[in-house]
């Protein structure tokens, strides 16, 4: 059942972002999230992102602007250095509350409170029309790099202020879609180097191929999603995208998941 759970979401999810530019960390990590420890979860969902992305790399990564990816890339591997670190002290902090209903056993983890507030936050950003034309001026992207990164490592979530930043650069779209996987791409390595040492799977070959099964669903995504989703609109995908946010966060930040 994990195995068709997490595939189909690292399928459709990675369909998505041929409309948004992200979704697949955003979706792909609170599923992960229910079969495995939060942190496992979110060093899981990065492999496959970064595989994901790398698949991106070869086929447009030659129009990326490189000065830009300098400016806000460079920033944004040192941040997720940070923010990964940051979240590995945050998992060895002990249970916040503790409780029983029905039989059951349930712990509010400080890491999991905190991966809870910032998805609820990235999913208001998200649905907000207020923000759905928002940015920022170029002369910010270093301070764009540092936050993005910094939050892809502490939770996965990149790609939304990524986004805000490089919109105002002046890109052409595919310059736009190009420059934004190379800096993923910087972000991913970055904050594995962190996940490696501190959250890094069980070796088994259950998880091995668990993660090869998700990483090929997210190729076939890629593939199809571009065919089969060009007459979906950007508002009905940021709403299903923040209607997942707002349920599995809850389930985190309550002891749930």
């Amino acid at each position: 059942m994990d195995y068709l759970i997490i595939c189909i979401t690292a399928l459709l999810a990675s369909g998505l972002t041929f409309f948004s530019g992200f979704g697949l960390g955003t979706l792909l990590m609170p599923v992960f999230a229910i079969f495995f420890p939060l942190p496992t979860a979110i060093a899981s969902t990065a492999m496959v992102h970064l595989f994901n992305n790398l698949f991106k790399l070869i086929l447009v990564g030659r129009l990326a602007n490189k000065k830009i990816v300098l400016r806000f890339g460079v920033p944004a591997m040192v941040s997720a250095f940070l923010g990964a670190q940051a979240l590995s002290r945050l998992s060895e902090f002990k249970p916040l509350i503790t409780c029983q209903w029905m039989n059951q056993g349930f712990q509010v983890m400080p890491v999991k409170l905190v991966v809870a507030v910032l998805m609820i936050a990235f999913a208001l950003v998200e649905i907000m029309p207020h923000f759905e034309k928002f940015s920022f001026d170029k002369k910010f992207l270093p301070v764009g790099g540092i936050l993005s990164g910094f939050f892809g490592g502490l939770s996965g979530h990149q790609g939304a202020l990524r986004g805000a930043f490089l919109m105002k650069c002046g890109l052409e779209k595919e310059s736009f879609i190009a420059t934004g996987v190379v800096i993923a791409c910087i972000v991913d390595v970055s904050r594995i180097s962190v996940y490696a040492v501190h959250f890094a799977p069980s070796g088994s070959n259950y998880n091995v191929y668990l993660l090869a099964a998700a990483t090929v669903s997210a190729f076939t995504g890629a593939f199809i999603g571009k065919k089969l989703l060009k007459k979906a609109t950007m508002r009905n995908i940021q709403i299903i995208v923040s209607a997942m946010l707002f349920g599995i966060a809850i389930g985190l930040g309550a002891g749930l998941i």
